[in-house]
């Protein structure tokens, strides 16, 4: 894929405060530039985002309804009524679950928890859960990332005299269910500081109040916040406010003591040496827990989660894992399908979307062959299969571009819908698709701007590689954890050379070694460019040329740093 490059130049003016600030803190100024850019401003703030401190997590009582849940919560315990916990089936879901059955666990027992099958109920809170609810006395459900829509099901489990509790964090519809308590800090009315929690993060809410409430200590829910972690890198939500809080000390957790099933997933994936990043968890340990509900059931993934006994955990996790390879397989088979449909669609070159179905797809898989499109062909991309009689499917976005709205544009044609910005579920009737598909393409048309049709690198800042210190990466690390609206700074070298001992490298020479050098400094500079061989020519040409990259610790060589090569472009471009 060709990328642009999206560069600004500092202003003199933010050239000037980052000096400033630089002098105050002690670090670079293009690091204090990076900092301004996510408005971080001042020493004080500094000190906060580079050391984040528990106590600076939000009153959950300021959250509409926290109240009445904690008070309906305590009046179940209190009257030993059965609570189930119930959940979707990918990782927000399945390590909310957990997270809450866990935690109520160790001060109640008549607890349950459910997991909707993806394909014999499908997504959320379904008639099946709410009879299985019924069927086994339960009095009260917590629901946790989903719900929000859920306006029938409530309403009939009402009627069979349930109450729930829900935890969502998907943008409602104005109609919302009549349950006991919604909490959801995207309602339109939310009292609440912070808008962009998980699933699993508005259930920590929820048990943070329920801790408060009854005088049971904050460190008493710490060990759940590697939970709380998985979840903030797995649903792909911001890394800042109170998820950066959230995510610091679950990463810590997850790398000094996680529970049995954690652990367990770390060890069969192969990172228990490593120290684990929120990318370990995005490329790792996500895809293995959201693999029991692609292509078994969700519910084994919470089974794995609440684990106390490692070698039960460790042989559940190894399932788990096969899962996974499964699922590889089906997401590559089903991708190559995909593609050759995409690519004899008419007018490609013209389109700004890519909408394609095919009844006999796997709908586990679904949601990743429409990442796989939206990252081959930089198009928003939905992809529907069928179920139940219905074309049912998963959209992905590009970047900047809400395909929720676009989506939601087109409700008049859909049977149900829900999600994200960047990723959101549908279903229809099979007879809607064509018509779907060409409102979704006129909207996205009208809509899209110029430079979300291309794909672009954002680049954070110029470097020279004088600039790369061991002071430098030393600073640059307390920008972790990384996520969407703090990602890992992208850097910019224009003008460096081959050393002369740049080589191509992978079992297919797919990937190359570089020693570079630039004109400014003495500096060899290691990297690594990954499936770029394509590139090798022409950097052992003796012609300059231009990098962007982030700055990685060499895992081989410990201590050393390496530069992971983004792009190449000719010097000039």
């Amino acid at each position: 894929m060709k990328y642009k490059w999206n560069y600004q130049t500092p202003t003199q003016e933010q050239r000037e405060s980052a000096r400033a600030l630089s002098k105050e803190i002690g670090i670079s100024p293009i690091l204090c530039h990076l900092l301004q850019r996510r408005g971080i401003s001042t020493s004080e703030e500094v000190k906060k985002f580079f050391r984040p401190q528990m106590q600076d997590l939000h009153d959950p009582f300021l959250m509409n309804d926290m109240q009445t849940a904690v008070e309906r919560l305590n009046k179940a315990m209190g009257r030993k009524e059965r609570i189930l916990v119930y959940g979707d089936y990918d990782v927000d879901g399945t390590t909310a679950v957990a997270l809450v059955y866990k935690f109520l666990q160790q001060f109640y027992s008549n607890i349950d928890y459910y997991i909707p099958d993806r394909y014999n109920e499908g997504y959320g809170v379904t008639i099946k859960g709410v009879d299985y609810a019924y069927e086994t006395d339960v009095k009260l459900v917590i629901v946790l990332d989903c719900g929000i829509k859920a306006v029938k099901e409530i309403a009939y489990a009402k009627e069979k005299g349930i109450d729930f509790i829900i935890c969502d964090h998907h943008v409602p519809d104005e109609v919302l269910p009549d349950a006991a308590a919604i909490l959801n800090p995207k309602r339109t009315d939310s009292t609440y500081p912070y808008e962009h929690l998980s699933g699993c993060g508005v259930g920590f809410k929820l048990m943070q109040a329920f801790a408060q409430n009854n005088g049971i200590e904050i460190h008493q829910l710490t060990p759940l916040l590697d939970l709380v972690a998985v979840s903030i890198a797995s649903d792909i939500v911001p890394v800042m406010g109170e998820n950066r809080i959230l995510a610091y000390y679950g990463l810590r957790q997850l790398n000094a003591n996680p529970s049995m099933g954690l652990k367990a997933i770390v060890d069969v994936c192969g990172l228990s040496e490593k120290d684990i990043n929120m990318s370990d968890i995005v490329f790792k340990i996500g895809p293995r827990i959201n693999a029991s509900g692609r292509v078994q059931k969700g519910k084994e993934a919470v089974d794995l989660l609440i684990e106390k006994d490692y070698n039960l955990a460790h042989e559940k996790a190894y399932r788990i894992n096969n899962y996974n390879e499964l699922r590889k397989d089906l997401d590559k088979s089903m991708t190559e399908e995909a593609n050759k449909i995409v690519e004899s669609l008419e007018n490609l070159s013209e389109r700004r979307t890519i909408v394609i179905y095919n009844e006999s797809w796997h709908k586990g898989v679904i949601g990743i062959v429409a990442s796989r499109l939206t990252e081959i062909y930089y198009r928003p991309a939905i992809v529907l299969t069928r179920t139940e009689g219905l074309a049912t499917g998963s959209a992905r976005s590009v970047s900047g571009f809400d395909v929720y709205s676009a989506i939601e544009n087109c409700r008049d044609l859909l049977e149900n819908f829900g999600g994200h910005t960047y990723a959101a579920g549908l279903s229809m009737k099979v007879e809607n698709v064509d018509e779907f598909t060409r409102r979704f393409e006129e909207y996205v048309t009208d809509h899209i701007l110029p430079e979300q049709t291309d794909a672009t690198i954002d680049i954070d800042a110029q470097l020279d590689f004088r600039d790369i210190t061991p002071k430098f990466f030393f600073d640059l690390k307390k920008f972790n954890p990384f996520g969407p609206d703090n990602h890992k700074p992208v850097f910019a070298t224009f003008n460096v050379f081959d050393y002369g001992t740049s080589k191509v490298v992978g079992r297919e020479q797919e990937h190359i070694k570089l020693e570079l050098v630039d004109n400014k400094s003495n500096n060899v500079m290691n990297g690594i460019a990954f499936g770029q061989s394509s590139q090798a020519r022409y950097i052992k040409s003796k012609h300059s040329f231009n990098i962007c990259y982030t700055i990685e610790e060499n895992t081989h060589k410990k201590g050393d740093i390496q530069l992971q090569i983004e792009d190449i472009k000719p010097s000039g471009f």
